[in-house]
């Protein structure tokens, strides 16, 4: 860890400390739970949020939940210190992409036996999988988005391409040729936002038939750049670099730079989470019309990587059956919409997935939960080391790969060779 990263910890453990009491239980008998919620759109997910920690602390007097305010920015350090230092919150909102070290480690609980059936039959069998390390279930799955394409509509019409659909999707190879068609005189037919490329990339690469990771009898993970692996990342590349029909500038930027572009027509598409619908609501200028298309399908079909957010408990609580009743009351099928709409994503129970309110075409709402069946567990999930193979590793590789700096074999011996070495480290 960085010294940078050092200090930014310390100080996110600093004010977590400052902002709350500790948990456990108080002289006259009652229960205080510490809740660190990562909930961030001010007026609808936090909101949403504490009116549910409200609720459960009028009606359960004895055991009260204090809301304790965290940042996706620096989560993983700040539980990193706070989880040694003895001072976690009770009841972690985190990734699933982010819990192998920690459960590894030994600072999560497994949840296994204490989990009620209700909810563990709600939720499907896959999104458990992404919570799921060696013999233990270490969270709860409970949100998650599809990456998903937004569109101009006008633009579309005006260049009289197929529209996909769910039920018919474009290829990885019609993609390629439909952003070709959308671009000329200093448009683009994609921007791709990718100063976080490798969750998009390996996510998306699972429509493609790729993996990446590979998981042997002994549990050893070996990372191998395969046929599958190739397809998003060189269609991207091609798009950059030969078609010119993506736009070069965006590829250091994050999902909200590129908005403004859309609505000005000088992106016809942006692939972005499907959250992001929330900023296109708030900020496109009147007039601009917008649709929400799925990702492009391969040799398996739509399938897409998802890291859900997750709600996990502290190895260090003592009291977790009643942090697990917390869990269960907050993830209740009504809750759980509540909490879907307010961050703009799609819950993973089956109950509240159908719940209409989630199902109009309004602000394609619709287009994702038709994708919702087709969520796997992200490649990386329960890979040991995948933050550092990430940051080290990955991140610069394809970065340098999608700006034409290096050709595919590079990447490829980069990604394999380089990261085996890092991932060696973890699995000794």
């Amino acid at each position: 860890m960085t010294r940078t990263r050092i200090l930014v910890a310390a100080l996110a453990l600093a004010l977590l400390l400052a902002g709350c009491s500790s948990g456990g239980t108080r002289d006259d008998g009652r229960i205080t739970l510490r809740f660190q919620s990562l909930a961030w759109q001010q007026q609808e997910s936090v909101e949403a949020t504490k009116e549910l920690v409200d609720e459960w602390n009028a009606a359960h007097p004895d055991v009260r939940v204090e809301y304790v305010q965290g940042s996706w920015d620096s989560v993983h350090d700040q539980l990193l210190t706070s989880f040694e230092g003895g001072e976690a919150p009770d009841i972690v909102h985190d990734a699933s992409d982010d819990l192998a070290d920690f459960a590894y480690g030994g600072h999560l609980a497994d949840l296994t036996d204490l989990l009620p059936e209700r909810l563990r039959s709600d939720i499907p069998p896959l999104a458990w999988r992404s919570v799921t390390f060696g013999d233990g279930v270490y969270g709860v799955p409970f949100l998650q988005e599809p990456r998903v394409l937004i569109a101009g509509t006008a633009r579309l019409k005006e260049s009289g391409v197929r529209v996909p659909t769910p039920e018919h999707p474009w290829s990885w190879a019609e993609f390629r040729q439909v952003t070709k068609k959308l671009s000329g005189e200093g448009r683009y037919g994609v921007a791709w936002p990718l100063k976080e490329p490798v969750s998009a990339t390996l996510n998306l690469s699972l429509s493609a038939g790729g993996r990446l990771f590979h998981r042997d009898a002994d549990g050893k993970v070996t990372v191998r750049f395969e046929d599958g692996d190739e397809v998003v990342p060189r269609t991207i590349h091609e798009q950059v670099n030969t078609d010119r029909s993506a736009s070069p500038t965006t590829l250091g930027s994050g999902g909200s730079d590129t908005l403004p572009g859309l609505f000005a027509g000088k992106y016809a598409m942006v692939p972005l989470g499907f959250s992001y619908r929330q900023q296109i609501v708030q900020q496109a200028p009147e007039g601009f019309d917008w649709q929400v298309l799925p990702a492009p399908a391969g040799a398996g079909g739509l399938a897409q990587g998802v890291s859900p957010q997750t709600l996990s408990v502290a190895e260090d609580c003592p009291h977790k059956k009643e942090a697990v009743a917390f869990l269960d009351f907050l993830l209740q099928p009504r809750n759980m919409v509540r909490l879907a709409l307010g961050d703009w994503m799609l819950p993973t129970g089956r109950q509240a997935l159908a719940d209409p309110a989630l199902r109009t075409p309004e602000h394609g709402w619709a287009t994702g939960t038709a994708l919702a069946a087709h969520l796997r567990p992200a490649p990386a999930q329960s890979v040991r080391g995948y933050p550092e193979w990430k940051d080290k590793v990955a991140t610069p590789a394809l970065q340098e790969y999608y700006s034409g700096a290096i050709g595919l074999g590079e990447l490829r011996t980069r990604l394999e060779d380089d990261g085996n070495l890092v991932l060696a480290r973890y699995q000794r």
